[in-house]
């Protein structure tokens, strides 16, 4: 072989390690997004059942408060905006949903709006 087709040999493999590098380093960021996201949900979710919670605990032991302000102030408290709670006076069941959002992701540029719903029952004797 002569010296002129080794370097054009190493020049082409220059090539496939850059694209070999690139295509790892956009599926880590790719993993990363992902976990970022599953994180988010799962403290939304978090967040999502102490309101519900709260809403639930005042209907069931009323201290003269609205349970949608005690949603309100949990869902506040955990980073999370309350978008709707649905709790009866007189009933032991509340129903809220909470907003939460996501930035700073590396694949997807903007915002991810992330909403839950949680469900509490307070189940007296």
């Amino acid at each position: 072989m002569s010296g002129a087709s080794v370097r054009a040999q190493r020049g082409s493999i220059s090539v496939i390690t850059a694209a070999i590098a690139l295509v790892m380093m956009v599926c880590t960021m790719g993993i990363a997004d992902v976990g970022s996201v599953l994180a988010a949900r799962a403290h939304t979710r978090a967040a999502a059942d102490a309101a519900a919670l709260a809403a639930a605990q005042e209907l069931a032991f009323p201290t003269g408060a609205d349970p949608g302000e005690q949603a309100a102030l949990i869902a506040s408290r955990n980073g999370v905006e309350l978008i709707a709670c649905s709790c009866a006076p007189g009933s032991f069941e509340a129903i809220v949903t909470v907003r939460a959002v996501t930035a700073g992701l590396l694949l997807m540029p903007g915002s991810l709006m992330l909403d839950v719903r949680a469900r509490a029952v307070v189940d007296l004797p």
